[in-house]
């Protein structure tokens, strides 16, 4: 077994000066973001799965997983972000405001006519890849997408199956970021990425703001079973858009009472810790062959960073094991819990929230952040099982077994 738990306390937190703004994350704002959702055919809420049991097993007054599994079909949540971002810059290009805007009328001949084709572009390890090629095709668009080293070749075909022109580069997944945007400047394409660097910030803000859906969905959720807010939320990192969305929306609707973030990445792409360590971004280079491939990114986004910075309370870098753990308790329930089949990046939070409860390497961890019997917490299991060998091959066949605890 490799691959260590490795983990850093926010120290300062709640006690900053200059906090990261939240104004673009506003229960206001999620809304408007939910708004444009609600107006696709296929939109639903994705379930609030209650585990009881195993809140019980943990010693945890509850344990509750939004399984972002069902969402429009697609089997993972990115297409939130993708699609707003998508409908954003559509309705600029046409000086509208997107509350004015349905995903149907973007899709009508009268639209089409005035935006002409458009192409847009990403680099992706599957999901906000899928995601893009949907919205784009759904509105008659082009779209074109690049994968790093080692993508799955179920992933991909899953990507031209939903409309776009894609391929398996000889890259890494920043590298690929770099070639989409080359790219776009070089066509007249349009890059729809979940980071940010000088003079490209809006869609990805964009597009961090489309998350917030799935987190004003889970508060309402959560109220509705008797949960006025969960107490700890588990959010997983790549550039670390998705957990800057939801801690952003958390921290602006319950202030200084938000709920403990807990921020969790695989070993080899763990650029979010690292950063938290040292106080500034930091970047992990190389092929970051986890089998968490939708966490497999280097460099963060970096206004994403700073709302976990400021916001997050503890960041944990972890073996693939822990990943795979979580898969199998998911898929695998306790008495009448539910099922939830999560995939490789979609489970991590599971089973990091086994090993803060069970794991003696992670007691301080535990004791610092708050766990007891009178906690209530939130995970996102963000994908279902969007390689099927891959989650055959853990579920099934062991692949990557349980860390040793001390």
């Amino acid at each position: 077994m490799t691959g260590t738990m490795q983990w850093k306390f926010n120290e300062t937190l709640r006690s900053k000066d200059g906090l990261a703004s939240l104004d673009r994350f506003t229960w206001d704002e999620a809304n408007r973001a939910r708004a444009f959702h609600r107006t696709f055919d296929c939109y639903k809420e994705t379930p609030m799965a209650s585990l009881h049991r195993l809140a019980k097993h943990w010693g945890l007054g509850g344990v509750y997983v939004k399984d972002e599994s069902h969402r429009f079909g697609l089997n993972a949540f990115k297409v939130l972000g993708g699609a707003y971002a998508i409908g954003r810059y559509l309705a600029e290009r046409l000086g509208m405001n997107i509350e004015d805007l349905s995903f149907e009328r973007l899709r009508s001949n009268e639209i089409r006519e005035k935006l002409g084709e458009i192409t847009f572009v990403t680099a992706t390890d599957g999901n906000h890849g899928r995601g893009v090629a949907w919205a784009a095709s759904q509105l008659s668009q082009r779209s074109v997408v690049y994968m790093p080293h080692g993508s799955s070749p179920t992933r991909l075909e899953a990507i031209r199956a939903a409309g776009a022109e894609a391929e398996i580069m000889q890259w890494n997944y920043d590298e690929c970021v770099r070639h989409a945007a080359r790219m776009a400047e070089e066509h007249g394409w349009v890059v729809v990425q979940d980071t940010a660097w000088d003079g490209y910030d809006a869609i990805p803000e964009w597009i961090m703001q489309g998350y917030s859906t799935l987190a004003i969905e889970a508060i309402e959720q959560l109220r509705a079973l008797g949960v006025p807010k969960p107490t700890h939320v588990l959010l997983q990192a790549g550039v670390g858009s998705f957990a800057g969305a939801v801690t952003a929306l958390f921290a602006s609707v319950y202030g200084d009472e938000r709920p403990a973030i807990i921020i969790v990445e695989p070993n080899k792409a763990d650029c979010i810790y690292r950063s938290a360590r040292a106080g500034s971004l930091q970047v992990v280079t190389g092929a970051m062959n986890t089998i968490m491939a939708g966490l497999a990114c280097g460099e963060p986004n970096p206004a994403a960073l700073q709302l976990l910075q400021d916001y997050g309370s503890l960041y944990i870098s972890c073996p693939d094991s822990v990943a795979a753990k979580g898969m199998r308790m998911l898929g695998n329930p306790l008495g009448d819990d539910p099922m939830v089949i999560s995939g490789e990046s979609g489970a991590v939070t599971a089973g990091l929230l086994d090993h803060l409860m069970a794991d003696p390497q992670l007691s301080d961890a535990k004791d610092r952040i708050g766990l007891t019997a009178a906690s209530h917490v939130l995970l996102v299991s963000t994908e279902g099982d969007t390689d099927p060998s891959r989650y055959r091959d853990v579920v099934w066949d062991g692949m990557f077994p349980s860390f040793a605890k001390a």
